[in-house]
């Protein structure tokens, strides 16, 4: 059976425990969220067939 370490003691990346890795992660999406993703509102939206032919090209996109 595996022994339950502290997240507190465990390293991760840059010699941070796993603690102060978390608390950066939780404070940079907080950050990040609330500007989100940017909307073109002059942009009208894709139909169906748009959504389709666009899906099966970058599907495809790598082959070839």
């Amino acid at each position: 059976m595996a022994k339950k370490t502290e997240p507190g003691k465990i390293k991760g990346p840059g010699g941070l425990s796993m603690s102060e890795l978390h608390e950066l992660v939780k404070k940079t999406h907080a950050r990040d969220q609330p500007s989100g993703k940017q909307h073109n509102k002059l942009r009208e939206p894709q139909n169906r067939w748009q959504r389709t032919a666009r899906y099966g090209w970058d599907k495809n996109r790598g082959r070839g």
